[in-house]
């Protein structure tokens, strides 16, 4: 008797450990985007959701919000919703991150980083895994990391080749000082806006500029129907991280965190791919070409100036005038950031310099 009921109560507890099990996963988990589908940031943000909901047989259903939907086009609220597990996922900008986390501004210390290849060496060197570390203390976990691509200025007034054809435009610029105090020193007039109203601002011509990628942002919005002049100064770049909430990451089993971190890693590849396809001499198109992906703009500067935009490429020289213009952000900044995480970045940088 004492036997039976001592199977009956295992039985019990084991149905309630399956029952547990089950109710693990959540119907859906909300991953948060910045901008639309159709660019190579919401490309890679679905290419991430598709791969985990394979891969996990459907036990962890991702869908992506665009737009900025779960935060109400206020784009740097976005990681303290990640922190609070509002939204579960998100792939997200180091630049909307940064009025929480500020050592990330150093990714948008302005001429700081010269190519890909540097910005690739800091990510996997001592600098990226102290940001990583960083977020895992501020609640969020790091899978992996995309990418917007180097910022450039396009605006509706003229060419921009020197500091002083900066004098007097009025720009768009997110909302971070660093951006702010980077145009003011080029005598611009900033203005902090976040994307949602920035079309129509460009449409009605109360902007004159913005900064933005060229493949990430600026083609997919069109923004050559009102900005006919585009300068190629890659004043920063802007990396993507691919993130959970440390909330959700917990409830996780292993088998499943490590099924996520591959996905991730398959997505980064393809998302990288998209965001550089056509602007770093031909490597993404030959990756989007080997994994079968279809390339939609092989070459952006033709693309455009086909479309009767000026493209303005910068010398060597004429970058540095830039450079010398905004030495004073970068000394402010780097106190900020603080001055052994950036002395961390340029000797990652370096190895770049030396392979």
């Amino acid at each position: 008797m004492l036997m039976a009921a001592a199977l009956l109560a295992l039985a019990v507890l084991a149905s309630g450990l399956d029952l547990a099990a089950a109710q693990t996963f959540k119907p859906e988990y909300k991953m948060s985007v910045v901008p639309g589908p159709d660019t190579a940031w919401g490309l890679g943000a679905q290419r991430f959701a598709d791969l985990v909901r394979e891969r996990t047989g459907g036990r962890v259903n991702i869908k992506v919000y665009y737009s900025g939907q779960l935060f109400a086009g206020q784009q740097t609220s976005e990681f303290q919703l990640l922190r609070q597990g509002v939204a579960d996922f998100s792939l997200g900008s180091t630049i909307n991150w940064s009025p929480q986390v500020p050592q990330l501004n150093l990714f948008s210390l302005p001429f700081f980083f010269d190519s890909y290849e540097e910005l690739d060496a800091v990510i996997a060197g001592e600098t990226g895994r102290w940001i990583t570390q960083r977020l895992a203390e501020l609640g969020v976990t790091v899978l992996g990391w995309g990418e917007n691509g180097f910022r450039e200025f396009s605006n509706s007034v003229r060419p921009v080749r020197r500091p002083e054809d900066m004098h007097g435009l009025k720009a768009r610029v997110v909302g971070s000082q660093i951006f702010i105090d980077t145009f003011r020193a080029l005598g611009a007039n900033p203005t902090a806006m976040n994307w949602s109203e920035a079309l129509t601002a460009f449409q009605q011509g109360v902007v004159d500029g913005q900064e933005n990628p060229l493949t990430g942002i600026y083609i997919p919005s069109r923004l050559w129907e009102v900005h006919p002049y585009v300068t190629m100064w890659h004043y920063t770049i802007d990396p993507l991280i691919f993130a959970a909430s440390s909330r959700v990451w917990a409830t996780f089993p292993d088998d499943v965190k490590q099924i996520i971190l591959e996905a991730a890693k398959d997505a980064e590849i393809y998302q990288k791919a998209v965001a550089r396809a056509g602007l770093d001499g031909g490597r993404s198109v030959q990756i989007l070409r080997e994994m079968g992906e279809p390339v939609a703009i092989e070459d952006p500067i033709a693309f455009l100036e086909e479309r009767g935009v000026t493209v303005i490429q910068l010398t060597p020289e004429e970058r540095a005038a830039f450079r010398a213009a905004t030495q004073s952000v970068r000394d402010r900044w780097t106190q900020i950031i603080g001055e052994d995480l950036v002395r961390l970045a340029e000797a990652d940088k370096a190895k770049a310099k030396s392979q």
